[in-house]
């Protein structure tokens, strides 16, 4: 893909989002569940679209909240609902949908106090610590309004379940297919109270969300050792939902943080454009970046959230680091420092994740556990301790406390944050310094993740896929070590899949959110050797859908 001219750079104002447009839309638009691009859809991470594109209107969220009362009701969760959202600018409106639904179908719900965002950490945290101080009796979910990084004119709708990550498989299938059925009777059976009265419901408690995240930190970081650097920090919350958060740490445990913007407002028109002309919040991408980027010489180390505060970006005196670098680093550093974990947690990496993870697990004689796409394989294996870590190549990732209990069972963009100051307090360098060693040890790779349009055709056949119709032998010169569709971690199928070499491999899926294939390579025998992958990889792609 070509870089646009607008990368890097502020966005016009012919380029910003008609907010009034989107938000009437959102109440004025109906969509017709006929239409397959109108009906609920979950992909990997909740329902996520456009009021626009008759994808996310108040239908769907009355019809989807429903569906999550209707699985609440058939599965006895009884507890209370953490329900927040983030600053998209259908966020909020689908926030009063949601709880107009909700106190009708008679679920105690805690929300922020009035105005204040909530992060998607924040509600994981929140139904994990409410769960354990519960136990036995009714147990807590939630529900975040968010579509994450994705551009201002999109709407998502995410469930957690009372594990506090997001929902599996078969839960969100069980969702959409409810909400499908609402849609398609036109929500005659969806329970609908005013939203003023709902407001005012005794069922709706405020709850202090910043305070019991803020205030637990000291359990799963060392806060002391932060504040005792010394270290200037800069956070830039790309007009997000961390923005409640950043104050209240710096102040509660004396760090030297500042918030170097704190704008917000739904057209997110202080966010550079990405390489292809979008506003999308994504704090891995370096045009998204630049005007932290461009600040960084004023900050021994600076980091970013997008706007749901899942995913993580940390900026170093060197550069916006790449999300699989920090993360090898962190393995590194906190297999080493957290002496209480059990000897057997390992590392969880999706499988798309750099196999330098792979590289560090041996050299601390640590298991590595590899799993499909999706922060959602990791929940069970937090709460299991099987892993202490779990994180992904695009820049998210949550872990243990310092005695082994799950801190939250959902990304964390501000805990990774923290601990990129923490590893430079107590490392006496930066992360990239960090991983700088590792590199001298394991090697550098080279790592790029191609994107190209897929069609339902192209879906298809990659879910459908088995080794047996992969007649690879060489890739990129090397003989062939391995074919998976299914994740070694725990067997469940990729949705597309995985060829592996002695120093490279590629992965090819499709996007569980966007209509799209996605080719990821990585080399650890440089830049030619990964166009080679990258040429194996297409040609193989090109003969499978020639013989469908």
């Amino acid at each position: 893909m070509s870089l646009h001219p607008h990368a890097g750079q502020l966005p016009t104002p012919d380029m910003l989002t008609d907010v009034p447009s989107l938000v009437s839309a959102y109440y004025t638009d109906f969509p017709s569940p006929a239409e397959a691009s109108q009906r609920v859809s979950f992909g990997t991470s909740g329902h996520r679209g456009s009021s626009l594109d008759l994808s996310f209107n108040e239908e769907h969220i009355y019809a989807i909240t429903q569906a999550v009362c209707d699985y609440r009701a058939s599965h006895g969760i009884k507890g209370p609902l953490f329900l927040g959202g983030d600053s998209h600018a259908l966020s909020q409106p689908a926030f009063r949908s949601a709880l107009e639904v909700l106190v009708a179908n008679d679920v105690h719900v805690f929300i922020a106090p009035d105005g204040e965002y909530t992060a998607t950490p924040v509600i994981s945290h929140a139904i994990l610590s409410w769960n354990a101080g519960n136990a036995g009796s009714a147990q807590a979910d939630g529900i975040i309004i968010t579509p994450s990084h994705n551009p201002p004119r999109d709407g998502g709708f995410k469930y957690n379940p009372p594990h506090g990550g997001p929902a599996e498989t078969a839960v969100t299938r069980w969702i959409e297919r409810r909400a499908n059925e609402h849609l398609e009777a036109s929500n005659r059976a969806v329970q609908i109270m005013h939203y003023r009265a709902a407001r005012q419901s005794s069922r709706v408690k405020v709850y202090d969300f910043t305070a019991r995240y803020v205030d637990d930190l000291a359990d799963v970081l060392d806060m002391p050792a932060i504040a005792a650097s010394g270290l200037s920090l800069g956070v830039d919350p790309l007009g997000g939902a961390s923005l409640p958060l950043w104050e209240p740490i710096a102040h509660k445990y004396g760090i030297a943080l500042s918030v170097v913007n704190q704008e917000v407002d739904p057209s997110f028109r202080f966010v550079p454009c990405d390489k292809d002309g979008k506003i999308r919040m994504d704090c891995s991408s370096p045009y998204a970046m630049s005007r932290l980027l461009s600040l960084r010489d004023r900050f021994d180390l600076a980091f970013a959230c997008d706007p749901d505060a899942d995913r993580h970006g940390i900026v170093t005196h060197e550069e916006l680091m790449n999300p699989n670098h920090f993360l090898a680093a962190t393995c590194w550093y906190l297999f080493r420092t957290r002496t209480q974990w059990s000897k057997g947690s390992g590392i969880g990496k999706t499988l798309v994740t750099s196999a330098m993870l792979d590289r560090v697990g041996e050299e601390l004689q640590r298991p590595v556990v590899e799993v499909p796409v999706g922060f959602k394989w990791f929940v069970p294996y937090l709460h299991s301790g099987r892993c202490a870590l779990g994180c992904e190549e695009s820049a998210g990732a949550s872990f243990l406390t310092h005695d082994g209990r799950p801190w939250s069972t959902d990304k964390d963009g501000p805990l990774l944050c923290l601990l990129a100051a923490e590893m430079m307090a107590k490392e006496g360098k930066s992360p990239s310094a960090v991983y700088a060693g590792l590199t001298e040890r394991h090697g550098a790779p080279c790592y790029q993740r191609l994107d190209a349009p897929a069609d339902t055709k192209v879906r298809n056949v990659l879910k459908g896929l088995t080794v047996e119709q992969v007649d690879m032998q060489e890739l990129a010169g090397e003989r062939v070590e391995s074919v998976i569709t299914h994740a070694p971690g725990n067997e469940a199928p990729i949705g597309g899949i995985k060829v592996m070499a002695r120093s490279g491999w590629f992965a090819v899926r499709p996007s569980g959110t966007e209509p799209i294939c996605k080719v990821y390579t990585e080399s650890f025998a440089g830049e030619e050797h990964l166009r080679h992958l990258q040429k194996d990889a297409i040609d193989l792609l090109d003969r499978l859908l020639q013989q469908a």
